[in-house]
């Protein structure tokens, strides 16, 4: 948003739905005014919920959304509709589905309302995200709106769920019977939509080439361009600063780990390394299980050599749970209460000390405390010290006998054994500054940690290593992560960068476990000047990935799909730092040549099903 506002500024507005529960702290309403202005006021002449306003993020863009419920008396005529025109199904009282609908819909008559202004004198770009947003894309085509249509696809509803099943998904991926497969996961107006929105637009694009091979055989079109994701980075003035931020979190994070462990056993902090992991719940496509094996091996590792390193590896997704588990709760209060004791002590034993100093008086330091917090801090130490193994979760899940991670700890001996150099830490829930056990926010805590291991199996790009990049951290990724793929592409030298990535595809999978425990155990071999140094490269690296330098992939898919459209005039902001001042649309032979050249490396490739660049494609979704 940042870097769109820059270059478009008023010309440039987000489309979503409006959110009753969330609109008061992320949403400014204000006054209609300006072009959508207008499309606002007469979307509200019309009995249509819309909100105009600004969007509470850095940037600050213009937004108009839509009350998805004033298209609810329509909605019946809406899916009929889909189904009349575009042959996709829509279940009946299918909330999701529903309100996809009523969105698409919505979409559609604003477009349809903008195109209406006598005063618009401008060509438009419509840039849909993913298939929820891409659902009107169907009746816009149909209805021949002057619309430049870019869609972008972040993964596959059928590749998602294909990934989850199947460990040889991608060897299996040309010789799937999408339909078949969309009505067994019943998800056949998910992927109807998806690929409805992928034929539908004039230029069909994606994040990365891992993804791209998966929509030319699951979506039938081989996207046209790659459009990677970027994140708005936080740059320091001085290095040493976001160095003092990794020590200032990391300490807060030693205080989780005092109060979980220390009750039961104790370990060198000094010599500790915290490796993290987070995401949805997928175990598979997120890597979990490779994750874990990859730890118990680092273990056995570790203790065979004798190793002083001490590993905590925290997991952090989100699950059902009662609570937080009473006992870690407890044990953290009874350290509090230690600290609180010790402070007192050494408040008193301070200032007594000093009247005994002033006054010439030979006393012991014992002496010098009181009897009754002798007696507290006797009792506290006594209450602090249990003879249980730390708990490997934090909290009370539903179903703790069918947990895919547990299930994988346990069975790997990965339950916080006293002479166990890897310690693990399962939170099933989000970190965040709420959370009573670490009271940090998420990225606060991903730069108190020292790793970050993201081995995916699925992974159409992977924010998660990105993040850690943007945040100093070094961090593993897979050749399965589109994130994983372009740095092999596109910066060789990663590795050295502190950018690990585990090779997954074309390897077994006991080689690619092998292959991470080499990644934690070399990891585990820096000093702590060496790991400085490392997170100096890392930070050093953020830049390729900051969206003032990726935003050119966007401007490319822009005057691709103008020149598809026959669009006349500027279709990339003239002071944009790769505007058509600097360099001309490309040639069809151009946009192959590039296509070509980013797309994955793979068999060769199908007939693509697409729409032709020189062809009005009026209607091809219709085909199935």
């Amino acid at each position: 948003a940042p870097v769109m506002m820059e270059h478009w500024g008023g010309r440039y507005v987000l489309i979503g739905p409006y959110e009753h529960g969330t609109a008061q702290s992320e949403f400014e309403e204000l006054p209609p005014e300006g072009v959508f202005g207008q499309v606002v006021q007469r979307m509200r002449d019309m009995g249509l919920g819309v909100h105009y306003g600004r969007w509470l993020v850095t940037g600050q863009p213009r937004v108009v959304l839509f009350d998805l419920r004033s298209a609810w008396g329509k909605l019946h005529e809406i899916k009929y509709l889909l189904w009349e025109h575009h042959r996709i199904p829509t279940p009946p009282a299918d909330g999701l589905i529903d309100g996809v609908a009523a969105f698409g819909w919505m979409v559609e008559q604003f477009f349809r309302t903008l195109f209406s202004l006598p005063n618009l004198d401008r060509p438009v770009i419509g840039h849909f995200h993913e298939w929820m947003a891409g659902s009107a894309i169907p009746e816009l085509r149909r209805a021949e709106l002057p619309l430049s249509i870019v869609f972008t696809t972040h993964a596959t509803m059928l590749g998602r769920y294909l990934a989850m099943n199947d460990p040889w998904f991608y060897d299996h991926v040309p010789f799937v019977n999408w339909a078949a497969d969309a009505r067994r996961f019943n998800i056949e107006p998910q992927v109807l939509i998806e690929r409805a929105a992928a034929h539908g637009a004039h230029v069909f694009t994606t994040l990365s080439e891992i993804t791209a091979y998966e929509c030319e055989h699951l979506v039938g079109r081989k996207p046209d361009l790659l459009l990677p994701n970027g994140l708005n980075i936080e740059r320091f003035v001085a290095m040493h600063e976001f160095q003092n931020l990794h020590r200032q979190y990391k300490e807060k994070i030693h205080q989780f780990v005092i109060g979980h462990f220390f009750p039961s056993y104790t370990f060198d902090l000094e010599k500790t390394v915290y490796f993290f992991s987070s995401g949805r719940y997928e175990y598979r496509n997120k890597g979990f299980d490779i994750t874990i094996d990859a730890l118990a091996q680092l273990n056995w590792r570790l203790k065979t050599m004798g190793s002083d390193r001490t590993v905590v590896f925290f997991l952090t997704t989100k699950r059902p749970f009662r609570s937080i588990n009473a006992e870690a709760l407890q044990s953290r209060g009874v350290m509090e209460e230690l600290r609180r004791s010790c402070q007192a002590i050494q408040d008193q034993l301070g200032d007594r000390l000093f009247l005994a100093t002033v006054m010439n008086k030979n006393v012991k330091l014992d002496e010098l405390i009181e009897d009754y917090h002798k007696l507290r801090l006797r009792r506290l130490r006594h209450g602090w010290r249990i003879s249980r193994l730390p708990s490997i979760v934090t909290h009370d899940l539903y179903d703790d006998a069918n947990d895919d991670v547990l299930n994988r700890l346990r069975n790997n001996n990965l339950i916080n054994w006293p002479e166990d150099r890897v310690k693990v830490v399962y939170c099933p829930d989000f970190i965040t500054s709420a959370n009573p056990l670490f009271g940090l926010e998420y990225n606060q805590f991903v730069r108190g940690c020292h790793l970050g291991i993201f081995p995916s199996f699925y992974e159409p790009w992977g924010y998660t290593p990105e993040e850690c990049l943007a945040l100093g951290v070094p961090s593993v990724t897979s050749d399965l992560a589109g994130f994983g793929t372009y740095l092999i592409r596109h910066m060789p030298d990663h590795a050295s960068r502190g950018l690990y990535v585990t090779h997954r595809r074309y390897h077994s999978y006991e080689a690619s476990v092998n292959e991470l425990t080499n990644h934690l155990h070399n990891f585990l071999q820096l000093e702590r000047r060496e790991r400085i140094a490392l997170r100096n490269r890392v930070e050093s690296s953020s830049d390729d990935f900051d969206w003032s330098n990726l935003v050119r992939h966007y401007w490319d898919a822009y005057r691709e799909v103008c020149r598809r459209t026959g669009v006349s005039g500027h279709c990339v902001p003239p002071h944009s730092p790769n505007g058509p001042e600097q360099a001309a649309a490309p040639t069809t032979e151009q946009a192959q040549a590039h296509l070509d050249e980013t797309g994955p490396q793979v068999d060769p490739p199908r007939k693509a099903t697409g729409v032709a660049p020189d062809q009005p494609a009026t209607r091809p979704w219709q085909s199935r």
